[in-house]
């Protein structure tokens, strides 16, 4: 219909690289190599599971650690004294994460990721050498206040490769987790109080005599200070182009670089590009979802430590530390291998939308079989447990790897390390409140065993049922937005 003198309108400029811009530097190495970045997806998964180590460390302690300082009078009170540790981390995490995606957006990725890092190394070892409850406190939430990486390297995974390759980024921070979930527990459930499992090796009068968490807490910073060292060679993603370069340049290379990296996105956030993120409905709405899915995620996991822990005349399992971590570490096993054979089929098949309502569903009818494991004992009480803890774990993981997609999809490059520590700010408070919360009610539900309504821990279960309700009412519509793709 054009006349011939008139350019094709799908016409694509040239690119446009500056000289100096890391950013710049990436996007002309995607362009070059349209392969799958291997080692810089093999860092990005090593940085996170560092920063996921220090929470799933704790689990399969926490109780025996909060009984050694006897701060608890009683046992039915150890779950409240749990809880407020585990909180502590989330909520020095909320206060400050949006302000570190903000930094991450203004100096860039990799210095926001090497100070994260380093905060691991020195407040984790910190945390060890707890031997009153306001150090344990006080080092847990430094350490969440200034590890501030887990937004930015989100919209970092994105950067880093081509946009057919942005889910697999994605994905490792679920793949991470659940290497953190099986080292973590494992670290913590056979290296906690040393001298006592292994007293041919680590004498009493040792240094881990009188600190008896220290020994997993040093092993997991000796492997921060390795990742810090290995952060030098991190290439920086975020662009920045010099101030006399020509308005026409800068214009051309914008183009070019959103028809190429964000061609997705920009269907759907240009009218919102220019205003706040929290009237960007499109991410806001998944970052519900995500902190709905993460404070059950919390919740249930500080609840199946104490539960599995506590004895079983209180609707317990007897569990050592030793058996909590084993089940942690086997679940983490097939979150890995969930993550990277079934779940991109699921969503290929049902979408992110769908799967999350699927996972949901199947999510409340299993914890319903939860207080009724109590009853069991023995091989099968191991096997039960474990298939129940990998199915639980699984459905949520699937829940929140969706929410990332959406959320990576509502928003473009300059935006999107707010956008995720804006999300990383909403989810830490979620996450804050749930162990705290979750470990009051545990201690409530322990002292009414005799209740005629649901009576002990099947309150627990319930309560976590009702969680898992509201996250399935919020996939459906008016309240989730999806992108136009989806």
């Amino acid at each position: 219909m054009a006349g011939d003198g008139e350019a094709p309108l799908l016409e694509r400029k040239p690119r446009v690289y500056f000289d100096g811009c890391p950013g710049c530097a990436v996007e002309r190495r995607k362009a070059e190599n349209s392969g799958v970045p291997y080692w810089q997806f093999f860092h990005i998964w090593i940085v996170i599971l560092v920063s996921c180590l220090p929470i799933s460390l704790l689990f399969p302690f926490i109780y025996f650690m909060i009984r050694d300082l006897h701060i608890a009078k009683r046992v039915e009170d150890i779950g409240f004294y749990a809880g407020f540790v585990g909180a502590s981390y989330m909520l020095g995490r909320a206060l400050t994460s949006t302000c570190w995606g903000m930094v991450a957006d203004r100096i860039g990725r990799k210095p926001v990721i090497i100070i994260g890092v380093f905060a691991t190394l020195v407040f984790n070892t910190l945390f060890g050498l707890s031997l009153h409850y306001w150090m344990a406190i006080a080092t847990r939430f430094l350490l969440g206040s200034l590890n501030g990486l887990l937004g930015p390297i989100r919209a970092y995974a994105v950067e880093i490769c081509r946009t057919e390759h942005q889910a697999i980024g994605l994905s490792l921070v679920s793949t991470s987790w659940a290497i953190g979930l099986i080292i973590g527990p494992a670290i913590g459930g056979y290296l906690a109080q040393p001298t006592e499992k292994y007293p041919n090796v680590f004498p009493v009068n040792s240094i881990f005599g009188r600190f008896p968490y220290f020994l997993p807490c040093l092993c997991v910073s000796i492997l921060c200070l390795i990742i810090l060292i290995s952060c030098i060679w991190l290439p920086e993603t975020l662009h920045n182009h010099q101030q006399e370069t020509k308005d026409d340049q800068t214009s051309e290379y914008l183009t070019s670089h959103l028809s190429d990296s964000e061609e997705s996105v920009k269907q759907h956030t240009s009218s919102t590009t220019k205003r706040g993120l929290f009237k960007n409905w499109l991410l806001m709405s998944s970052i519900i979802l995500f902190c709905l899915t993460s404070f059950d995620d919390m919740a249930y996991t500080e609840i199946f430590s104490l539960w599995a822990e506590s004895d079983k005349k209180y609707g317990g399992l007897s569990f050592t530390s030793e058996d909590v971590g084993e089940v942690l570490a086997i679940t983490g096993a097939s979150i890995l291998l969930y993550q990277t054979f079934i779940y991109p089929q699921i969503v290929k098949v049902l979408g992110p939308v769908n799967a999350s309502r699927v996972a949901a569903i199947l999510s409340m009818v299993l914890l319903f079989t939860y207080p009724h494991m109590t009853h069991l004992s023995g091989l099968w009480l191991s096997i039960v447990v474990n298939i129940a803890s990998v199915l639980k774990n699984n459905l949520v993981v699937t829940i929140v790897t969706c929410s990332f997609i959406l959320q990576n999809n509502s928003v473009p490059q300059d935006q999107r390390a707010t956008a995720n520590g804006l999300a990383t700010t909403l989810m830490s408070f979620f996450k804050a409140f749930a162990p705290a919360g979750a470990g009051i009610v545990f201690s409530w539900a322990q002292k009414r065993q005799h209740a005629s309504f649901f009576p002990g821990d099947q309150m627990v279960f319930f309560l976590l049922d009702i969680v898992v309700l509201v996250e399935f009412i919020w996939t459906l519509k008016p309240f989730l937005a999806v992108p136009a793709q989806f």
